[in-house]
């Protein structure tokens, strides 16, 4: 008899992916947007929602859907070399390069900066990192334990902190949203927001968590790939509801905080002046708690997603050494400073994702058109690389691009539709995803 999950099990596993996605970008990202938007801060947390949830949720069906055990198994589709590198690329960008070290940098300025002298900055930051990453490699030492850790108890007490802050805000709101629009946000809401989903990282994330969901279930009891696959992609849609629904609070949250503040800098700013405007001294330890278990539960999926995965790819390193490697690591880069790791970051993402979003597409659709799948998953990637490389030239430090022939690589990117609003991919995407359907029809009517 093929067993199933219980209901109750979903429901843990669900919050443990929750638990896993929602991190420091998912709470400072969202409130700053929903300061620059403004007035129409709707078209922008629709944008937002597209890629904040949207790829998410499409991300972790492809791996259902098509009976994957993680992006490695995904990626293989195209072929295995490039299973090896997009693999590689994508853990080390939501591992010890880019999101880890953010979730401690993002946790200490937003949570304990503000009782911290400011001569004292740098030391305390490092001290604050090494305990960071030491509480999360204790956490990440043993994988089967992840759904009791994350979605039994630090996932839920995260909630209570966040709902009782979202609570009292709506209750009594510091404004309307009736406010001018910022920057690109004046013409350009729903894009805007949708490129701003980039930084949450999610798409990715989701991607690399399914090989920790797929553990989870199996840890379970559960063994029929299909069954698996179905469990999947329910923890998936439940995990993905509640983040929409907490995106649209805090991007709400953050329109209405121009009713009594001045657009800041960052939604870390902005948290903490709302904090304080509504708990005064109590404040600064409530938010200093939500963040903190924001970003430390995101930073134990994070690690021991890497470890399972990397222990797969290479069966020589042992579980234990891959962990501590990936808890050292981002103590390192997280005193590089958030401000440098962000401008680096940018380049970066806006090459992998749309390689990200080609597979995931593919992965989705491969199964339920019943194509030969092979150059379905090809040339899409084939198609898409190019401008990928190009969107993140234009999006890295103006000290990469002065360069002449790079400059020329940019006003070759302009004559690509959408390239003005950062998705010159998505036209060259399309071409290779309907190429690749017409060829594999074309290869199957022959077989």
């Amino acid at each position: 008899m093929t067993k199933n999950l219980t209901l109750r099990n979903r429901v843990f596993i669900g919050i443990m992916l929750f638990g896993m996605f929602f991190g420091a970008g998912n709470l400072i990202f969202p409130v700053f947007m929903g300061q620059q938007a403004g007035k129409n801060v709707i078209s922008a947390i629709i944008g937002f929602l597209v890629t904040g949830i949207g790829l998410p949720l499409l991300g972790v069906a492809a791996i259902g859907i098509s009976c994957s055990e993680g992006v490695f198994d995904l990626a293989q589709k195209v072929s295995r070399p490039y299973a090896y590198v997009f693999t590689i690329l994508l853990y080390l960008i939501i591992g010890p390069f880019f999101a880890l070290p953010r979730l401690a940098t993002t946790s200490y300025q937003i949570g304990i900066a503000p009782f911290v002298a400011k001569g004292q900055q740098s030391l305390a930051l490092l001290i604050f990192s090494i305990l960071f990453f030491g509480l999360t490699w204790w956490f990440c030492r043993k994988p089967t334990k992840i759904m009791t850790y994350v979605g039994k108890f630090l996932t839920p007490l995260f909630l209570i902190f966040l709902v009782i802050f979202l609570v009292v805000a709506l209750v009594r709101p510091m404004g309307g949203f009736n406010h001018l629009a910022q920057g690109s946000y004046q013409v350009q809401p729903f894009v805007s927001g949708f490129t701003e989903g980039y930084n949450t990282m999610d798409a990715l994330a989701a991607l690399a968590f399914g090989i920790t969901v797929v553990n989870a279930i199996r840890q379970l009891g559960v063994t029929d790939p299909k069954v698996i696959a179905k469990d999947t992609l329910a923890s998936g849609v439940f995990s993905i509801i509640l983040m929409g629904i907490l995106y649209t609070l805090l991007t709400l949250l953050g329109t209405m905080s121009l009713g009594q503040f001045k657009p800041a800098a960052n939604g870390g700013v902005i948290l903490a002046q709302t904090a304080h405007y509504y708990f005064r001294e109590m404040g600064s330890a409530l938010l200093a708690a939500i963040v903190i278990l924001a970003c430390l539960k995101t930073a134990i999926g994070l690690i021991t997603s890497f470890g399972e995965t990397f222990t797969e790819l290479f069966p020589k390193w042992a579980y234990g050494v891959v962990v501590l490697v990936a808890s050292i690591l981002p103590m390192i880069f997280a005193n590089v400073g958030l401000t440098k790791m962000i401008a680096y970051s940018l380049p970066v993402l806006f090459f992998i994702y749309p390689l990200a979003i080609m597979l995931i597409l593919a992965g989705i659709l491969a199964p339920l058109l019943k194509v030969e799948q092979t150059w379905f998953y090809r040339l899409p990637i084939i198609f898409v690389v190019i401008p990928a490389i190009l969107d993140g030239l234009q999006n890295a430090p103006k000290a990469w691009t002065q360069a002449l022939f790079v400059q020329q690589l940019l006003h070759l990117r302009g004559s690509l539709p959408f390239s003005e609003v950062g998705l010159s991919w998505v036209i060259p995407g399309l071409i290779g995803l309907i190429l690749g359907y017409l060829l594999g029809w074309h290869l199957q009517r022959r077989a």
